[in-house]
């Protein structure tokens, strides 16, 4: 029945990342220390909500320009138009 699952003449080889596996223990160990616990919860309240404002009422929804160096600069206008509405406001 091997046929039927893949075509590979020989058998398969399954190789284990140690340095990537080594990243992801670090990053989830940052992700549940205390201080990464409280960062996650001030995420929503921080991020979120301003890229939610500049959707919505803002109304910007995708870049008009195309190439990296065009698409930062109209992301920082964009961030300075909303940095502006909050001084006003």
């Amino acid at each position: 029945m091997r046929w039927g699952c893949h075509k590979a003449k020989g058998e398969r080889i399954i190789e284990v990342n140690h340095n990537l596996e080594r990243h992801k223990q670090k990053a989830r160990d940052l992700l549940l220390s205390t201080e990464g616990i409280e960062h996650r919860k001030r995420r929503p309240a921080d991020v979120e909500a301003t890229f939610g404002n500049i959707k919505q009422n803002k109304g910007f929804r995708r870049f008009s320009l195309r190439s990296k160096i065009k698409v930062e600069i109209e992301t920082g206008l964009i961030a300075l138009a909303h940095n502006l509405s909050k001084i006003r406001a």
